[in-house]
């Protein structure tokens, strides 16, 4: 890329890296609320604790696309390949089943950046 052109980007705050989308800074008790009325229907999060509709998630952070033991991902899920990050999660969080056709996660998903923050902030907690 040519030296003015990431002046350019720099100056009107634009990430340089398509897709790239710059995640706030996230509050954990904001998370473990948002998790309780969004993501507790479907998810435990506590390490031991069975799936349920949806798998557990604690360790996600850090983890690759189907990381729970003993819960039935579909092959879209399994075969995505990705690690599970800030980055990455909040671009799932958004809208599941577009980042990831095929998976049978059914969740609107959370457009507000805060809330994806504060949620990614929550689960990153909850790892050994």
């Amino acid at each position: 890329m040519k030296p003015i052109i990431w002046l350019v980007l720099i100056a009107m705050n634009i990430p340089a890296v398509a897709g790239a989308a710059e995640v706030p800074v996230g509050n954990y008790d904001k998370g473990k609320l948002i998790f309780a009325s969004r993501c507790a229907v479907c998810h435990t999060i506590e390490k031991g604790r069975a799936n349920t509709t949806g798998p557990n998630l604690y360790g996600v952070v850090g983890s690759k696309t189907g990381f729970a033991e003993n819960y039935a991902y579909t092959a879209a899920n399994k075969n995505k390949g990705i690690i599970w990050n800030t980055e990455t999660l909040s671009e799932y969080l958004i809208n599941p089943g577009q980042y990831i056709p095929g998976t049978k996660m059914v969740f609107a998903g959370l457009k507000k950046a805060q809330d994806r923050a504060d949620i990614i902030e929550y689960l990153k907690q909850f790892k050994d």
